[in-house]
């Protein structure tokens, strides 16, 4: 049976609202009347009803966040932005892992609404967002993260810019077989990434851009696509590769590198994006597009902390290109 507040009066010999003044405002309480409370908290081990206190007084300490795949660095490193600017403002992060699957992110945003937290950031993992749109009518703020959507705050990059960036520096090289390696279909950022390597393929002449999806971005898809690229002859294969993500670019890495017959980058050239922490110490150190993940965690943080009645707030970084020799850099 759960200890009540009520109990901690009784063994203690005080008021229901001498216990509610020793937990929220101990100041007000002599020093004798605050060991005797806290003595009988302990001896019961009460804990109190965060939540609930929180929904009485109108404000939540929490917010959400809801991530396409929390074994990724690129969004552990955003929840470590968002924790930060989070704990500037005393506030605290829940994490939710939707594992790019729509009903997922759909029973994290029930949950987060049911527990009434201040707000939540969401990478969606589908163009479905009426059950944040809900969230939002309800008066829970929505800020979108690594995504954009009319009538949401956001913070994200510019997803197509950074793959003409990818794309066009394989061109620049030399290479002129490309291939995109990354999924699923219907992911925005995998779509707005091929969008921009087919953008800087279709100016260039004699360029071609070969589209190979994966189901999911991680580095196991990347080693079955390494794989098969890996098993084709010598003509038929690429002569460089830009990768959705920094993980996928691993996994193509790790295949091409184990068969021992495909050399990066002198045979197939090799591009990653997110520059997570590792892309710099991986067998052959990976060229990558950088995002600035902690920042667009705290960024985002930060919009829902100051969200307002006016247009929301749209914040977009610009990608940057990290040279390695992966693409011989």
């Amino acid at each position: 049976m759960a200890i009540s507040i009520r109990d901690v009066a009784q063994r203690a010999s005080v008021s229901v609202g001498t216990v509610s003044n020793v937990l929220n405002r101990p100041t007000s309480v002599s020093s004798a009347t605050v060991e005797r409370v806290r003595r009988a908290i302990d001896e019961l081990g009460y804990v109190r009803n965060d939540a609930a206190r929180q929904l009485r007084a109108g404000s939540s300490s929490t917010v959400g966040l809801v991530v396409l795949d929390s074994g990724n660095p690129f969004f552990a490193d955003i929840a470590r932005g968002a924790e930060r600017a989070a704990a500037e403002r005393d506030l605290s992060v829940l994490l939710g892992n939707s594992d790019e699957r729509h009903d997922r992110e759909d029973a994290y945003l029930a949950l987060f609404e049911e527990q009434r937290v201040r707000g939540v950031l969401l990478s969606p993992a589908s163009e479905d967002l009426a059950t944040a749109r809900r969230l939002d009518d309800h008066g829970i703020p929505v800020v979108l993260v690594d995504r954009t959507a009319p009538g949401f705050a956001s913070v994200s990059v510019d997803d197509v810019r950074g793959g003409d960036i990818a794309a066009s520096h394989l061109l620049e090289r030399g290479s002129r077989r490309l291939a995109f390696v990354g999924g699923p279909t219907g992911l925005r950022q995998v779509d707005d990434r091929f969008a921009g390597a087919r953008r800087a393929t279709d100016r260039t002449e004699g360029a071609s851009l070969e589209r190979l999806e994966t189901a999911q971005l991680t580095v196991l898809a990347g080693r079955e696509v390494g794989a098969e690229i890996a098993a084709r002859d010598a003509g038929d294969r690429p002569d460089a590769i830009f990768a959705a993500n920094d993980l996928v670019a691993v996994g193509i890495m790790q295949a091409l590198v184990m068969l021992g017959s495909v050399s990066i980058p002198d045979d197939i050239a090799l591009i990653g994006y997110d520059d997570i922490a590792f892309a710099q110490s991986t067998v052959v150190p990976l060229t990558s597009i950088r995002q600035p993940a902690q920042l667009i965690g705290s960024t985002a943080l930060e919009l829902l902390d100051a969200q307002d009645d006016d247009e929301p707030a749209e914040v977009q970084f610009d990608p940057e290109l990290v040279v390695r020799a992966s693409t011989g850099g």
